[in-house]
């Protein structure tokens, strides 16, 4: 169960249907796990791992959340690729402008974050299989920008797991086995968790080719063990 984003109905629809295959067939990952563990709400079972982090569309608790923290990030909860992230820094007058737009386009909540200044230094993609660390690919943001997908230019470079990013895979890892996720990609900005990407994680094609393990053969022998 893998492709692009949106989150949307269709892709829960998809969920719906790919259950139906069960016991027959074995899915991966699980639809209902994935259905229910949208990334951007999955990580906040883990606020000890996260930075200060918002879910809202209520103005006043923007506000307030951003007089406390100074810089903050802005984002859609179901956006893909650094689509729709927006850096928004102490005293810049564009964020109610920002918002509207949000409110126009978006009938869900945003989420809210601190900015890190660890950003600068990489934005890094641990790939998990059946729960355990396998690599990380750090990616740096280009010149002027605040993102550092690799859609929007983002540099790809294997990165060694510190370990603080071994501590946070071992936090979250009974939860990923407990839902069954064989395919499992987390964003990590300095000491905190982001993201827990179950939906459509990328980055294992860039590890294989600056020198990291093939995962697509990991993968396979995890699918393999439980089809045995």
């Amino acid at each position: 169960m893998r492709q692009d984003p949106p989150f949307d109905m269709n892709y829960i629809t998809l969920t719906h249907l790919l259950e139906r295959l069960h016991p027959q067939t074995l899915v991966v990952n699980p639809p209902a796990a994935v259905r229910n563990a949208p990334e951007k709400i999955l990580v906040t079972d883990f606020p000890q791992l996260m930075p200060p982090t918002l879910v809202t569309r209520d103005r006043t608790m923007i506000h307030e959340f951003r007089k406390e923290h100074g810089n903050i990030i802005v984002k859609p909860l179901y956006g893909n690729g650094g689509a729709g992230v927006f850096f928004i820094q102490e005293g810049d007058h564009n964020l109610v402008s920002l918002l509207e737009l949000f409110e126009q386009n978006y009938r869900e909540p945003f989420m809210i974050q601190k900015y890190l200044p660890d950003v600068r230094k990489g934005d890094k993609r641990i790939i998990i299989i059946d729960g355990e660390p396998v690599a990380g690919l750090n990616r740096i943001p280009a010149d002027g920008e605040a993102r550092s997908n690799m859609h929007v230019g983002g540099r790809p470079e294997i990165s060694e797991l510190t370990a603080r990013e071994r501590e946070i895979c071992a936090t979250i890892a009974p939860a990923l086995k407990e839902r069954d996720m064989i395919f499992v990609g987390i964003d990590v900005i300095g000491d905190y968790l982001t993201e827990i990407n179950v939906t459509s994680p990328t980055g294992i094609r860039e590890i294989k080719r600056f020198g990291g393990p093939d995962i697509a053969v990991l993968i396979w022998d995890a699918v393999e063990k439980r089809v045995r």
